[in-house]
């Protein structure tokens, strides 16, 4: 049990190393992305917690249950064509 309470965080700290290493650097949010892998190594578990939180990329789906942005009618193409 000891060893599980050692290991998790550093566990933790890796995966969330390589995802930051992995990433486009366009896509990562907030700070460049050394600037979050210094982070995440020197704040070893917070900065994979604060990487998870405020710079890992967010899905391409936006918010869950894929709600999308209602377009007034001027704006709207699928409406403008129609016309």
């Amino acid at each position: 049990m000891r060893a599980l309470l050692v290991l998790l965080p550093i566990i933790f700290t890796i995966y969330s190393l390589v995802d930051c290493a992995g990433t486009d650097q366009s896509a990562i949010r907030n700070l460049p992305k050394w600037a979050w892998i210094l982070i995440i190594i020197l704040f070893e578990p917070i900065g994979g917690i604060g990487y998870w939180i405020a710079g890992r990329p967010r899905r391409p789906g936006g918010l869950p249950g894929g709600s999308r942005r209602i377009l007034p009618p001027d704006d709207d193409p699928d409406f403008l064509r129609k016309l």
